[in-house]
């Protein structure tokens, strides 16, 4: 390669001779930069969502290629954030790619010093046999005039602020159907 053609190859050099005096188009591609393809471009399919963060609810075009998240990016149909996202929000690719991503139930019994991992259907039914625990030895018939109660105080529920109207529904109907009372929600959107 002669000099002149080298230094041709400088994105200055192009920046300055070239139609791109600004050196934010042709005048700063390389030849690896000018042969790479945009995540979106490459997608099987996109699917909307609502950023998990925070209450906002900021809409989120999702990418997938070959049954992978490969994208995340704000949503530009959103009334709400109108494609933009926080930083928070524009990270959310690592809550499902993510190397360090926990992947299996971790558990430490009671007074025990160390994890240990168990398999999903294990600790559903450590979790239902607590909560069946916790009814059984709270429940109240009735209060002490005689009155119906059929209730607990044993067991509530708090939702997270990005569920939807249609998820706090259902879980008002399972935890009212357990006879809690305490049951909240930080529905938004």
């Amino acid at each position: 390669m002669g000099v002149k053609t080298f230094i041709q190859g400088w994105p200055v050099y192009r920046q300055l001779t070239g139609t791109d005096p600004l050196g934010r188009g042709a005048a700063a591609q390389s030849a690896r930069s000018a042969a790479l393809t945009a995540r979106t471009e490459t997608a099987d399919h996109m699917a909307r969502s609502v950023c998990p963060y925070c209450a906002v609810g900021c809409g989120q075009r999702v990418f997938v290629k070959d049954g992978q998240v490969t994208q995340i990016e704000g949503d530009p149909d959103s009334p709400i954030s109108r494609g933009r996202l926080c930083p928070k929000g524009s990270a959310s690719k690592n809550l499902v790619t993510s190397p360090l991503r926990q992947t299996t139930v971790r558990y430490r019994r009671p007074y025990a010093t160390e994890w240990e991992d168990l398999d999903l259907d294990t600790a559903l039914d450590m979790i239902a046999d607590r909560v069946i625990a916790a009814r059984e030895a709270t429940w109240e018939d009735a209060d002490e005039d005689g009155r119906p109660l059929n209730r607990t105080l044993g067991i509530a529920s708090l939702g997270g602020a990005t569920l939807d109207n249609e998820e706090n529904y259902l879980i008002k109907k399972l935890f009212t159907a357990l006879g809690a009372l305490q049951i909240e929600n930080q529905a938004r959107i």
